[in-house]
């Protein structure tokens, strides 16, 4: 008689086989996603300069003449999306405009080892802007760039001439991509991810999130030439944006007690149609917290920063021309009135 062969043999044999088969599926999708971004980068490298500070590698573009102005990107893109929106050009006419690519996007470095946090990454750019001896900037930052902007003025108040924040966030809501992207932040578990499901995933959701944080406008035409998806879609920048994500609800949450002391002029953009962050809840909001600040509210979605071009650029050269604090904007403002401001 032939020998029995039991069942447990036959699972054994199929988990092997299955686990072999996952290996080999994970190798083969990690070595289509490193080479993806080694072409992504032959085809696209910098176009800017680098600066190293503590060790870290810093890409930055800079362009014009005049004072200084000082741009942060958002979750997820780069230097470049300024220049996608024409305010980076637009700025040049009359500053010296510096856009930096934050730690992990583009092409600055994010050494590990370290929690990136909008104050740790403020701190860093911070000495990036005294070593280019852009002497108090003002910073306009969109969307996640807003905290690092927050952090700069509360750490290094000193040393910010004005904060002009587009589409920001500032206060902890329930947000379902915070959780979400909390595994990709994970050492060791985030690497396989980023290396394997997460190029893919992002890739086939895409053009339909930049689609929500665009609109009620479209995906401009040229978005994609400005700012290559391949080079979001590198490992190292999505390990960035799960990082930024993860960190956001903690970052407010322990930011948004300091916000009512911050002494740089501060004016606020937000879009009214805005699919990404709740305005009223949170511009509108930082607006009543920072006493002499300035609100603008632009009939467009999160990407205000390509609607917006002229009358942010107005605001920028208003503040570098004459750059007051906020507590002084608002004593001129209760002399003026003869009333206390509602801000």
């Amino acid at each position: 008689m032939p020998p029995k062969t039991s069942r447990t043999s036959f699972v054994n044999s199929g988990s092997v086989v299955a686990a072999s088969a996952l290996a080999f599926v994970g190798t083969a999708a990690a070595l289509w996603v490193n080479h993806r971004a080694r072409v992504a980068e032959r085809e696209h490298p910098p176009t800017g300069q680098f600066i190293e500070i503590e060790g870290v590698r810093l890409h930055y573009l800079e362009q014009g003449t005049g004072p200084p102005v000082v741009l942060l990107h958002g979750n997820g893109v780069q230097s470049e999306d300024f220049i996608a929106s024409g305010l980076f050009d637009k700025l040049a006419q009359r500053h010296r405009v510096i856009a930096f690519d934050r730690p992990g996007f583009g092409y600055s470095d994010r050494p590990r080892g370290r929690i990136w946090t909008p104050r740790l990454q403020a701190l860093l750019l911070s000495k990036a802007i005294n070593q280019l001896s852009a002497m108090r900037p003002v910073v306009v930052a969109h969307s996640w760039g807003t905290l690092v902007a927050l952090a700069m003025g509360l750490q290094t108040p000193a040393e910010i001439g004005a904060l002009v924040l587009l589409s920001g966030y500032y206060h902890p809501t329930a947000r379902l991509d915070a959780p979400l992207n909390i595994p990709g932040a994970i050492p060791g578990v985030g690497d396989v991810l980023q290396h394997t499901a997460l190029p893919v995933l992002a890739r086939v959701g895409l053009k339909r999130a930049l689609r929500k944080m665009f609109a009620p406008a479209q995906i401009p035409e040229n978005f994609f030439s400005v700012i290559p998806r391949e080079l979001m879609l590198r490992p190292k920048q999505l390990r960035a944006a799960a990082e930024d994500t993860a960190l956001m609800i903690p970052a407010v949450t322990l930011m948004r007690s300091e916000y009512s002391r911050l002494r740089p002029p501060v004016v606020l953009f937000a879009g009214t149609d805005d699919g990404i962050v709740d305005s009223g809840a949170q511009t509108v909001r930082l607006h009543k917290e920072v006493a002499g600040s300035q609100l603008h509210m632009v009939p467009t979605g999160h990407m205000l920063h390509y609607a917006a071009v002229n009358e942010i650029a107005n605001a920028v050269a208003s503040l570098s021309e004459d750059p007051v604090s906020s507590s002084e904007l608002l004593s001129v403002a209760q002399e003026v009135e003869g009333n206390p401001i509602d801000s």
